[in-house]
Parts: C-alpha cells; structure tokens; sequence
C-alpha cells in the first residue's frame, strides 16, 4: 500500500506538505495516491537521523554493508512485478525496459556489495617508520579512505530505478559507509516509495541504525535546496538538468562549509563517421537511428551531433538516414514538461538560419501531452563552429549532422567541443591510425572513447567511466557509474605514528582482512612482520 508520505528513518512524515500527484504521461492520468511534500523540518529530522547513523554506520565492516546491499537488492527483485508495473503507469517506458532496469539496479547494489565486502577500495598505504634515518627519522604514516557524512542523492527523471532512489549514487554512497537522503523525483513518486520500503525493511533486518536512509517527497525544488544547504549534509549525487545541477552546484559551493556536488548534466555525445566507415551506411543508419531515438532520445549518453566525412559516399548514409526518420513511429516522453521542452528546442532549431531539417517523421504525434515525434537535423561544420547554440543538447529523439569540407575544420570542430560523456568513432582501424590526432582531442573532451559502437547503453563494471569534463558533470575527475563511484563519497586520512590498538582493520600491521595494500611502495597482501 502507497501512503503517499516522505520515509524519516524508520517513521512516516505528515500528509501536511503542498500535495501532488504523478501523472501517467502517455494518457494524462492523474496516480493514487497524493503525494505530500516534506516540510523543513522533515528535511532536519532525516538529515539529524542520518548524523546520528553515521557513527556506527561508518563502523560496520565491509561484508556486513555487502549484506545490506544484497539484502535490498534481493528485495528489489522480489516486487520486481510491482515496480514495473507502477513505473510503467508513471513514466510511459516500456515494460522490457523496465525489467532491464529493475534487474541492473540490483546488479549494480551486488557490485558495490562485492567492492565493500573485498575491501582494497579504501586504497590502504603504509610507509613503516625508519627511525635510524638521516638528517631526520622516518614517521610511521599510513592512509586509507574513509566515508564522509550524510550523502544527499537527488532521483532522475529518465531512469526510475538505476539512478533513483536505490540507484548507483545510492549503492556507492552506502557502499563507502555513508547514510543517505534521497530526494524522490516528482514524476514518479510511487516508484520511489515501493523501492524506499525495500530499503527501509532491508534496515531493520540487518538491525541497521534508522537513520542510514531517508526518502523525501516534494513537487518542486524548496525541498531540495534545504538539504543542500543543511550543514550535516555532507555531499550531493544529481542527475539531471543543467540548469538544476548547476543551482545545487552553486548552492552546495555557496555554504559556510562548501560540500562536494556530483552532478552529471548535459551531454551531446558526438559520433565521427569515419571514411572507411561509409561502404556499411546501411547498418550505421540504422544502428544510428535505434541509437538517437532509444528510450524516445531520453538518455543522457544520445548521439546528438553526428560528423560525416567529406567524401560524396556520405550523401548515401544521409539518405538512409532521411528514410528511417520518417517512418519513424510518434513517442511517449516521461512527462508533459519534457515534451514541451523538447518541442521548444526543435522549434529554435528549426526557426534558425544555421541548420536545415533533413526529415522529421510523418507520424502524427498522439493527443497525450507527453507525445512527440522525431526530427533529424543538418548543418554545415562552419555553422556549428559558429553558432555554440548547435551544440547544445536538445533532450529527445532528435540528431544533428555536420557536413564537415576539410579535415582541418573536423580537428577545429573537435576542439570546440564542450564536456561530454562520450564520443564516438565509427570506422576501420586504419581510420584510427589516421586519426591518432582527433582522438587526442576527444581524451581531453569525454571521459568514454567509443570504437564501433553507440553511446546508449553503459555496461555496469570496475572500469566503466560514466563522466566527462563540464558540463557534462560538476567534476571530470569522477564517474557515476561503475565501482570508481565510491571515491566520490570518501576522502583520505592519515595516521602518523599511531599505535597498533588504535589504527583501523585495514592499516593493521597483520592485515587481518587480507586487502592489498600499498606497503613502502609496492602493492601486495602481506603483514608487516
């Protein structure tokens, strides 16, 4: 049963917040039930809850965190039913994507519970003491990293499960020994409630603190803001638009204490086209076209800047490319207000002097007000050099392509190219060889280097990077995907000449939980005799 109310530790908030509902985007449907937002002093409650976890939270061992991930990724599988079903009503996308979804969020709670229970994460250094050293002896000095506080994790819209309430800023924040404030998104609230419950009964069975999670409702932005500003939040995890990362990335900058705020924003993720690539214009077409409408173009790694050579063969790639657009069928976007944004973008777009529509679909879109169509766009190189606007992310089943006349423009095109999460290279590998230069450019420019491939889709793994320079993300230097997120939730510490009663399990001399550490230089397993 949905009771509509934020989750405050172990007990419910009131139904006294501004009410809202969610909306079934493809019929208008107002869902059951209402929805209460969180008053400020429900934030304070979740937030002084938290702070009161933390203590021994941040104390457990590795596998007991790992059976606490586990234990809610068990019971997210268990209502799997449940959850697409409800997340289907509220956000319109498609029951097969739902269950991939449901399915990768436990993965990613079962990896981070492996990375916990493993244990080598924290990176333990120890450099032993030498006391006969000249001019001056050597201290003992030993580091590892440690969790940070209250971690506010803020819901996505395009994704209900894998970046929401148990999604993978969740998972890596627990997983580093922090409670966690998740700020449910308002366009699918039952969803977040039926995966807020997993959690909170996954609390009490393994006897955890009530603090160590929170689940806050609220139909704006003021709930939000007050938890960004609250000063035992220690951290923030947003997934999102620009324009709000980049307000809570002011906000969390702005504070007495300054926090840091993981946000991963806005991305274009340009595809190259490479010369060796166009005798298979066919299949690119069409690997192409699944790429850019996938999840009706609502995935932040979409290829929304394509760049075609320049030799007379790409016009066969356009063409093919013409032909899948406009057979391409009306789409269901996640809420009425991204659908009207979409609609503004696609109406600047083509209102301007700077790029041409190739094809838009003859479909007409349905009366629901969450339903669009696709539209595909083309400009010469100069006019993306000149007009930044091109290269800005329009959030829907959209692609521009870029009619490049020299490779010398190519390279320059590549150089203005903001942050992104990827870039893509579509070719031979003597094309790679050709364009050692190009992909120097885009190491500087993405954190992900795609070779025959397509950006939709991030493969949940130890070394997948899911970040990029700004704006794609608040900091380049991060990823919030993969076991690496759990650094974001952490800092170093040193210990200098501590005794051994009073070091942490990791930086014992015996090692007794068998991690591989750094010991004076090299990597191993072995205790210090």
């Amino acid at each position: 049963m949905l009771q509509g109310t934020s989750f405050l530790g172990s007990t419910r908030g009131l139904q006294s917040g501004a009410p809202f509902q969610g909306t079934n985007p493809a019929t208008g449907e107002r869902l059951q039930p209402t929805y209460f937002s969180a008053s400020i002093e429900e934030v304070d409650h979740a937030a002084t809850s938290a702070e009161a976890a933390f203590s021994s939270y941040r104390r457990l061992s590795g596998r007991e965190r790992g059976a606490f991930l586990r234990r809610i990724a068990d019971g997210l599988q268990a209502i799997a039913d449940d959850l697409v079903q409800r997340a289907n009503q509220e956000t319109a996308l498609p029951i097969p994507r739902l269950q991939g979804e449901v399915a990768r969020t436990a993965n990613q709670l079962r990896l981070f519970a492996d990375v916990a229970e493993e244990g080598s994460w924290v990176t333990a250094r120890i450099d032993t003491a030498d006391p006969e050293r000249k001019p001056l002896p050597k201290p003992d000095i030993r580091s590892m990293f440690l969790p940070l506080g209250p971690v506010a994790v803020f819901g996505a819209s395009n994704f209900p499960l894998a970046f929401s309430v148990a999604g993978g800023d969740t998972a890596s924040a627990l997983a580093a020994g922090n409670p966690v404030i998740v700020k449910a998104h308002p366009a699918h609230p039952g969803t977040s409630e039926l995966v807020g419950n997993v959690i909170r009964e996954s609390i009490a069975a393994c006897g955890l603190h009530e603090g160590v999670f929170s689940l806050l409702f609220d139909a704006g932005i003021q709930v939000g803001q007050n938890l960004v500003q609250h000063p035992l939040i220690k951290a923030v995890g947003f997934t999102g638009s620009l324009a709000a990362g980049r307000a809570l990335m002011d906000l969390a900058a702005a504070r007495p204490d300054p926090i840091p705020c993981y946000t991963e924003m806005s991305s274009v993720n340009p595809v190259f086209i490479l010369p060796g690539a166009l005798k298979q214009h066919e299949k690119i077409a069409a690997d192409l076209t699944v790429s850019y409408t996938l999840g009706a173009g609502q995935f932040c790694t979409k290829p929304g800047l394509v760049f075609l050579p320049t030799q007379a063969e790409s016009s066969n790639l356009v063409e093919e490319l013409r032909k899948r657009a406009a057979d391409l069928p009306a789409f269901t976007m996640l809420t009425a207000g991204i659908a009207a944004q979409y609609q503004r973008g696609l109406t600047q777009r083509r209102e301007s002097d700077y790029a041409q529509v190739v094809t838009a679909s003859t479909v007409q879109p349905a009366p629901a007000p969450a339903s669009t169509t696709a539209a595909l766009f083309e400009a010469d190189v100069e006019e993306v050099l000149n007009n930044p606007s091109l290269s800005e992310e329009i959030f829907g089943p959209t692609t521009l392509l870029v009619r490049s006349s020299s490779r010398e423009q190519l390279l320059q095109a590549a150089h203005a190219l903001k942050g992104h999460l990827t870039a893509t290279l579509i070719g031979t590998e003597e094309d790679l060889s050709a364009n050692q230069d190009l992909i120097a450019i885009l190491e500087r420019k993405v954190g992900r280097v795609i070779f025959n491939g397509y950006p939709t889709g991030v493969e949940v793994c130890h070394a997948m990077v899911h970040g990029g320079p700004y704006p794609a993300t608040s900091d380049g230097r991060s990823t919030s995907v993969g076991s690496q997120a759990i650094f974001r939730f952490s800092r170093p510490v040193c210990y200098q000449n501590l005794p051994q009663s009073a070091l942490p399990e990791e930086l014992k001399n015996q090692n007794p939980l068998g991690i591989l550490r750094m010991l004076n230089g090299k990597m191993t397993t072995e205790a210090i005799s």
